[in-house]
């Protein structure tokens, strides 16, 4: 399956790089032309997740935001997990939280410059944040810094690529701890393909994660130096309200090896999980 992943991962990046010649950002009428923000909230239900220590079921509320202002483009979300305090729930009386949030800072507005070439339509210093619970093992707190941009991609239209370094401020212990340890690539995109007479929609959004080169936690017994989430979802969207199913296929979720027992658990952290979500929008 690592192989296989690997391929896919480069397929798509020379895809990316294989599409045709696109033009700059406008910024004529000044950096803030292009602003525009959003924030939704999704009552999700995983089945069948990967996450480890075999955390498959959940029902979470999930605060999502985003949009552009001048210099900077943002993601981020904030993970409440086990809403509803349900003994049914793999995360019930565990962990409260996870919360990623994902600026870039634009280097074409910043130096007045088109940086355009080939199918990239806009450079970024890109970074992402990932904090979850501080238990009694200690908590998560890490940080990934690098290039980031919006290719223009057949079809899909624009796409975010990026590339980053991976420092571990906090790993729950891990001697990963307070260095540097590997890298990722990732890419996102939201594509309507099917608009109804009212307006409404249906999309296919999702995003790719690849992480590799991550040797000191790789060293560690049970561990792996590379891992990936791949979420692949159908959503139908009305101003208002969203609707959808994702399809997440993991492998090596968060570096555990999959099928190992050196943690005490055998892990089960590769393989398809399955999300559902309902969807408010503010």
């Amino acid at each position: 399956m690592a192989k296989m992943l690997n391929n896919l991962v480069a397929a798509g990046v020379l895809t990316a790089l294989a599409a045709p010649v696109v033009h700059a950002a406008d910024y004529s009428d000044g950096i803030h032309k292009n602003d525009y923000k959003w924030l939704q909230f999704n009552l999700m239900r995983s089945a069948d997740n990967k996450l480890p220590f075999r955390n498959e079921r959940d029902t979470y509320l999930e605060m999502e935001f985003g949009g552009r202002s001048g210099l900077f483009d943002l993601y981020g979300y904030l993970d409440v997990f086990d809403i509803f305090d349900s003994e049914g729930d793999d995360l019930h009386g565990g962990d409260n939280f996870f919360f990623k949030f994902a600026p870039r800072l634009s280097l074409d507005a910043l130096t007045k410059t088109d940086l355009s070439f080939g199918p990239v339509q806009e450079l970024y210093i890109a970074s992402v944040t990932n904090v979850a619970d501080n238990g009694a093992f200690g908590g998560l707190f890490e940080h990934y810094v690098g290039l980031g941009s919006d290719v223009q991609v057949p079809w899909f239209g624009k796409m975010g690529l990026n590339a980053y370094g991976r420092y571990v401020r906090e790993n729950y212990g891990a001697p990963d701890e307070g260095s540097w340890d590997g890298y990722m690539v990732s890419t996102n995109w939201f594509k309507p393909f099917h608009t109804f007479g009212n307006g409404s929609f249906i999309a296919y959004q999702g995003y790719l994660d690849y992480k590799f080169g991550a040797d000191t936690i790789g060293g560690v017994a049970g561990r792996t130096s590379n891992a990936l989430e791949w979420f692949n979802g159908i959503y139908w969207h009305s101003d208002r309200y969203a609707v959808g199913y994702g399809a997440k296929l993991y492998n090596n979720m968060a570096f555990f090896k999959d099928g190992s027992d050196a943690t005490g658990v055998t892990q089960d952290t590769s393989g398809l999980g399955h999300y559902f979500s309902v969807t408010y929008k503010f």
